[in-house]
């Protein structure tokens, strides 16, 4: 019994030596590989029941948020776009993140009942695209709501996969509450390597 425990923690040992301290190519991609099974398959559920939705964290794919040069000079270039949505300047500097988020910034998010959303949140949304629309709520309805990207010159008609003037309480799938910058970058990186990879193999 004594020699079976020892020789179990013998193995142990050398697992561990192998992952940890051993310098190797070998070494190196199974750590990989088990930091990705342990971050997709422990943490973020973990993190998605701690937060109320799926997807708790998502990578910024598109430019569609971004600010160019100051606020003012942002502001001047769409004020007449949010005062359509009777939306003033004052109004717009206490939202969240005023001055919007760049492409490959890492966003937190939150479940958030449709109900208690307010006009300058942002969300996080499923409108007909493989990946989810991250835009701001500029107009709330019985039922629905209304958003557009703050880089944008207007809102996205192109129904039925998506009209941003109609986007429904059972497409939401959190609200943003946190940025992180360039974090993002790994991900998209990551998937810009595969694709390339799969049309190199096709």
């Amino acid at each position: 019994m004594k020699r079976a425990a020892k020789a179990d923690k013998t193995l142990w040992q050398k697992i561990w030596h192998f992952l940890w301290y051993e310098d190797s190519v070998a070494s190196w991609v199974v750590s990989i590989g088990l930091a990705f099974i342990l971050i997709k398959f422990v943490v973020y559920p973990g993190l998605g029941l701690l937060f109320g939705t799926q997807f708790p964290v998502v990578a910024v794919v598109s430019n569609s948020m971004e600010h160019d040069g100051s606020f003012d000079d942002w502001w001047m270039s769409q004020e007449d776009l949010y005062l359509e949505h009777n939306i003033t300047k004052l109004e717009f500097l206490a939202y969240p993140m005023e001055d919007g988020f760049d492409k490959g910034d890492i966003i937190i998010l939150i479940g958030t009942p449709p109900e208690r959303l307010q006009r300058g949140d942002i969300i996080v949304y499923w409108g007909g695209k493989e990946y989810p629309i991250i835009h701001r709520v500029i107009a709330l309805g019985d039922g629905s709501l209304q958003t557009k990207g703050d880089h944008n010159r207007g809102q996205i008609i192109n129904p039925p996969f998506l009209d941003e003037r109609d986007v429904q309480h059972d497409q939401i799938i959190g609200r943003a509450v946190f940025r992180v910058p360039y974090l993002g970058w790994v991900k998209i990186g990551f998937v810009n390597l595969l694709n390339a990879a799969g049309t190199r193999a096709a």
